[in-house]
């Protein structure tokens, strides 16, 4: 009897961890169209040339797996891959990378070891209602707040359309 008391416990043990009465088997999700990341690096490289800087512009989803990758026609591939590490720091913080440089400058270092993120200006969150749905990372002009700067104006280029999502 002590022996079916402990099997029954046990079973009923897993079956309680294997599924949280909490959980959802589903769970709904914004995700950012390339049609709107499109619009966000066309309109980033835009606004940097209008001060004659030539960019690469990573838009990535909230994953920070990219959606779209822009370069002007001047611009190697390693200002692509930088541009990609800035939107990881975003994905990974769901701040700015330049405020997440500020905040984190007792470890930066560290972070900057991780592969695939660096802590410089040049990325910003894309947000719907306060949730991260993707990122924007620039990299190309001279310093990064120029590159911040280029990325802002991209997602304010589309600003409305974020801002009427739901």
């Amino acid at each position: 009897m002590r022996l079916l008391y402990k099997w029954i416990l046990c079973s009923i043990l897993t079956i309680e961890l294997a599924s949280p009465a909490l959980a959802d088997d589903l769970v709904p999700a914004r995700l950012l169209g390339l049609d709107l990341a499109r619009d966000i690096a066309t309109a980033a490289i835009v606004a940097c040339r209008k001060n004659a800087y030539q960019i690469a512009v990573v838009v990535t989803d909230r994953s920070g797996d990219p959606v779209v990758i822009m370069r002007d026609v001047f611009v190697s591939k390693y200002m692509v891959q930088l541009a990609q590490n800035k939107a990881n720091a975003v994905v990974m913080s769901n701040s700015s990378s330049g405020n997440l440089r500020e905040n984190m400058a007792r470890i930066r270092d560290e972070l900057n070891e991780l592969d695939g993120v660096l802590l410089m200006q040049g990325g910003l969150p894309i947000q719907v209602s306060g949730s991260l749905v993707g990122a924007v990372g620039v990299s190309g002009a001279p310093g990064g707040d120029k590159d911040e700067f280029c990325a802002r104006l991209g997602i304010d280029a589309v600003q409305e359309r974020l801002d009427f999502a739901d």
